[in-house]
């Protein structure tokens, strides 16, 4: 029983091995084609300006959601969802401008 678990484990680190050499050289050919991807599709967009107002607006609509699902989310917990509208406003504007 012990050369046969043996056995299949040095199988699966053969198969592992293979895998990670073709992956390898997968990506040593793709690489021109990345390389015009990158510089086609990741030239820059939007900014700081514009993901500004894409992020308020798309945080702005989801906190007014909650508040409308917590029920009395509008009054009774206003503290929180400032402190959470912020640090979400914060972090998709900066992710928005960072994407696009």
């Amino acid at each position: 029983m012990e050369q046969q678990d043996r056995r299949e484990a040095r199988l699966v680190v053969i198969a592992l091995g293979v895998l990670v050499l073709v992956g390898l050289i997968a990506a040593v050919i793709a690489l021109p084609a990345l390389a015009d991807f990158h510089s086609t599709q990741l030239a820059p967009g939007l900014g700081l300006k514009g993901a500004a107002i894409a992020s308020f607006v798309v945080t702005f609509v989801t906190f007014v959601i909650f508040a409308v699902a917590a029920g009395d989310g509008l009054i009774g917990e206003l503290q929180f969802m400032l402190l959470g509208f912020f640090a979400f406003f914060l972090i998709l504007w900066l992710l928005i401008a960072w994407i696009l």
